[in-house]
């Protein structure tokens, strides 16, 4: 029988931390991050990352793996994570792949290949190209040749953006009709996909509240600090939500105030990004936690359905 593997995934600001901390408790699993961003160490508060403390509770993976300096990408992620899904299941524990990148998740659970391809000079001249005429251009690009792929990157995203033409430019085909096809690969694991989820209004306030919260535990500050390390313009920690756009009111951009409508924003078209992501996934089995307000209901409900999978009973 094939290892089994548990997914909580979801929107950003839903609330996938305090349910997968219980959740692996209960379970005796440790957790996989699938967060692009929280590889990187000092981004803590801007990814919402889990506390040290929260870390100690439970066994943590694919966290702080990188410096914002580096260049971290899909393959280097799905190395560490099955590296990680491995050591977990010699120890006779369960995996528990906690994250909103949906295709870090896809990537990591599927058995799919991601071996780097030869640089031909396409990739560069790609790069020169949003160098000289701006990452806009190139975005619209893409929606030109790829609106699906488009409506799952963000504009800022410059390397998938690059990526998603490269392979267009090289291939003629379309990124997004490979990933639906790679999709449809069976798993090496046997895998249960949770999504948590929660109406679009109710969530979008969260997201907001937590932005403020952000902004008081220091967000500004951490992006400072990362500014200070002198990071080249194109590095991936810089494109992340909340650091973008602190940046530029750092430098003289916008105001505070116009910076943090900023973010939310961001934070709001992202989610709904990940929504439509998740949503084309099969096999998920979603949790709207409208219909489960008190947490430790939540938790038992979330809690009868991984066991119901892991003895085997759920068809």
């Amino acid at each position: 029988m094939k290892p089994p593997v548990i997914v909580l995934a979801g929107p950003t600001g839903v609330g996938k931390t305090k349910l997968s901390l219980a959740l692996a408790k209960a379970l005796d699993a440790e957790i996989v991050s699938a967060d692009s961003m929280q590889v990187y160490r000092g981004l803590d508060i801007g990814t919402a990352k889990a506390s040290k403390e929260e870390q100690a509770l439970v066994p943590h993976h694919l966290i702080d793996v990188a410096n914002p300096e580096e260049d971290f990408n899909i393959v280097r992620y799905v190395e560490l994570g099955r590296e990680a899904i491995r050591d977990i299941h010699s120890r006779q524990k369960i995996p528990l792949i906690v994250g909103g990148t949906g295709f870090y998740i896809q990537a990591l659970i599927k058995d799919l290949d991601f071996s780097e391809e030869k640089e031909d000079g396409v990739r560069e001249a790609l790069i020169r190209e949003a160098e000289q005429g701006g990452a806009k251009a190139l975005y619209q690009r893409l929606q030109a040749v790829d609106p699906a792929a488009a409506a799952a990157i963000h504009p800022n995203n410059l390397k998938r953006v690059i990526r998603a033409l490269e392979y267009y430019e090289k291939t003629g085909g379309r990124i997004s009709a490979l990933n639906t096809e790679q999709s449809g690969k069976e798993s090496p694991y046997r895998v249960l996909y949770l999504v948590l989820t929660l109406p679009r209004e109710t969530l979008y306030r969260q997201i907001e509240a937590r932005v403020d919260r952000m902004m008081e535990e220091g967000l500004l500050e951490e992006t400072r600090r990362l500014l200070e390390r002198s990071l080249p313009p194109d590095a991936t920690a810089l494109q992340s939500i909340g650091y973008k756009e602190l940046a530029g009111y750092i430098r003289g951009d916008d105001s505070r105030e116009e910076a943090v409508r900023r973010i939310k924003l961001a934070s709001r078209h992202y989610a709904k990004r990940q929504i439509t992501w998740f949503k084309r996934e099969k096999d998920t089995v979603w949790i709207d936690k409208s219909s489960l307000p008190d947490e430790e209901r939540l938790l038992q409900h979330a809690l009868q359905i991984c066991r119901e999978f892991l003895t085997g009973e759920m068809l």
